[in-house]
């Protein structure tokens, strides 16, 4: 059985971020959701987080 290599596009790298954000998805589904590995999807994860501040209130 051969995986297809998921192309990373805008959108899928949004859809990703927002799920880590919202704690729906894990990292390791998150890059293979956008066909990265864990550590770009680490470092775009931090990046998406400097620009978008938390939206609860505890």
């Amino acid at each position: 059985m051969v995986e297809e290599k998921v192309k990373t596009t805008p959108k899928n790298v949004a859809e990703a971020n927002q799920a880590l954000f919202r704690a729906t998805m894990n990292l390791p589904a998150a890059a293979k959701h956008c066909g990265m590995t864990q550590k770009e999807m680490k470092l775009t994860f931090w990046e998406f987080l400097k620009y978008h501040p938390c939206d609860y209130q505890v």
